[in-house]
């Protein structure tokens, strides 16, 4: 099976992504947060930073891009070609309301036609491989019948699949019926995405797709960096791994911020996803989410139980 990382916007950039292989590896692809080019060639210098190879010299890095433009996203190409990437993937997942109304991620799947043109107009070119992470539709998940039989024109190098609707935002379950229909109908290959935060989460996606060879994984490592071992048959996380993590992040944040309230809030912003295994300890997380010093958020950490 095919382990990837999933993009989260704010936390798994280079630093995270690094420290992460470091500490815990066992990860096949790690996929860079979407960088958002404009038709008149500009490129957050901020998102090309993070995938330079430079930044990323022991993974395997696939960039993302978000953009309702065939050119913009052919310029973009250009630019990571120059640095040595040879496949991108396509962001039509993401459901927030920033990105929606400007018709890009999951707000593009509003307007399916669109995208049948600019996949066409992308695909005329072909400047590298394409991959491409989608929800099962805007509004309902039979939207996915006509989103397939789009996709299935085009020779994606993946089609990886988040069985939500952008109306159900992280709410409820994965509708499994429609990704089994999207499965089992793909042209291209297919990677499952959503769900997946605990060992027996990912026995049961395997149990009912036993075919399936590629998941993709991304709140659920967030929470439990260890995960991806624990699913290879690796021994559980324990406290005193989460506690080096915590320290090593923030070593590496703070050579590279070089500003403790900034690596503060990079720490913050994982252990709003990390406290989730100790469900029990409302009191330490208080003090983690209060520190405004490096000690004392450490401090709280370092007082959480051994895991059971």
């Amino acid at each position: 099976m095919k382990l990837l990382f999933a993009p989260l916007e704010g936390i798994t950039n280079y630093v995270y992504r690094n420290t992460h292989n470091e500490m815990f590896g066992f990860c096949d692809e790690y996929y860079s947060p979407f960088i958002t080019p404009s038709e008149d060639d500009k490129v957050n210098r901020k998102g090309l930073n993070d995938i330079v190879p430079d930044n990323n010299p022991d993974i395997v890095i696939k960039p993302q891009v978000l953009t309702n433009s065939a050119e913009a996203f052919l310029k973009f190409t250009e630019k990571i070609k120059a640095v040595g990437y040879d496949e991108v993937n396509l962001n039509f997942g993401c459901p927030s309301q920033t990105v929606v109304k400007k018709g890009k991620g999951s707000g593009f799947l509003k307007e399916p036609d669109k995208v049948d043109k600019f996949l066409n107009d992308v695909f005329e070119v072909r400047p590298m491989k394409i991959s491409v992470k989608t929800r099962t539709g805007f509004l309902e998940g039979s939207e996915m019948e006509n989103l397939m039989d789009i996709y299935n024109k085009y020779p994606l190098e993946m089609l990886i699949i988040h069985p939500r609707t952008r109306s159900d935002f992280y709410n409820g379950m994965p509708d499994l019926e429609v990704f089994k229909k999207a499965f089992y109908t793909s042209e291209n290959h297919v990677c499952y995405n959503g769900n997946i935060n605990t060992v027996e989460d990912y026995e049961k996606i395997r149990a009912i797709f036993p075919e399936l060879d590629c998941i993709m994984l991304g709140r659920g490592v967030i929470r439990n960096p260890a995960l991806m071992r624990e699913i290879r048959g690796g021994k559980k996380i324990t406290t005193e791994e989460i506690v080096s993590f915590s320290k090593r992040l923030a070593d590496n944040y703070q050579s590279t911020l070089r500003s403790e309230t900034f690596t503060l809030n990079k720490l913050k912003e994982v252990w709003m996803y990390m406290i989730q295994l100790y469900p029990e300890e409302k009191k330490i997380f208080k003090a983690i989410r209060k520190a405004n010093k490096l000690v004392d958020f450490m401090g709280a950490v370092e007082l959480l139980p051994e895991l059971k």
